[in-house]
């Protein structure tokens, strides 16, 4: 169902990503999906072609350059050495321009862990974002300057997540609340990382796949962005 491409950031730089397609093609809505801190491997690929059967374009940015971590502490080492102020405001942004220069009207950004951090950067530094859902990750709050959000947010929460305390959402929820931001969150009895079907392979105390929470999160999901999107 997807392909690798290139695009080019909006300071020329060239970027490889992952791009899966549906029956509508190009004239699809967009979403840039951005990955955990594993990189782009097998199971972000999949989220990509799970919203590109359910009629999205999809694109997740090589952020890595082509490593992937199977340890812990190889995904450690790999998101320290990422420039996250780049990867928001050139790599995602870039993907933005992409899907919609390249036929989609609407295009929105999604992210997982610290996807999930990039993606309220994304929000903060893509104005061209139409719309954005956050899976359990935020980056240090003082780097959210929430009165930059334009667009919709949706926010799935773990409030059993090690990782990314629950406490802190809650900081994050009040900040969006006094900047006005239009946001809707929601917090599930489940660990970090819920959505990630392989997450129990990975035999951390703090990871967990929990099935009924991930469809729950999906089906909002999902009705988030036809709302937005289409």
């Amino acid at each position: 169902m997807g392909k690798t491409i290139s695009y080019q950031r909006p300071d020329g730089g060239s970027v490889n990503g992952y791009l899966a397609e549906g029956a509508r093609g190009a004239r699809a809505p967009g979403i840039v999906v951005i990955q955990e801190w594993w990189g782009l491997n097998d199971q972000i690929r999949g989220v990509a072609d799970k919203l590109a059967a359910a009629g999205y374009r999809a694109l997740v940015p090589d952020l890595y350059r082509g490593k992937l971590a199977l340890e812990a502490n190889e995904a450690e080492h790999l998101m320290k050495g990422l420039d996250f102020a780049a990867a928001a405001g050139q790599d995602v942004r870039g993907a933005v321009q992409y899907l919609k220069a390249s036929g989609s009207a609407k295009v929105g950004v999604t992210g997982f862990c610290m996807g999930g951090a990039l993606t309220l950067l994304a929000a903060v530094h893509v104005p061209e974002a139409d719309a954005s859902v956050v899976w359990y990750g935020f980056p240090p709050l003082d780097y959210v300057d929430a009165a930059r959000i334009r667009a919709p947010l949706l926010g799935h929460w773990a409030t059993e997540d090690g990782v990314f305390p629950i406490v802190k959402v809650d900081e994050l929820e009040k900040k969006l609340r006094d900047a006005k931001v239009a946001f809707e969150f929601h917090r599930y009895h489940a660990k970090h990382a819920f959505a990630n079907e392989t997450a129990d392979s990975k035999n951390l105390p703090y990871l967990k796949h929990d099935a009924v929470a991930a469809e729950l999160a999906w089906d909002r999901t999902m009705k988030f962005l036809a709302k937005h999107l289409e």
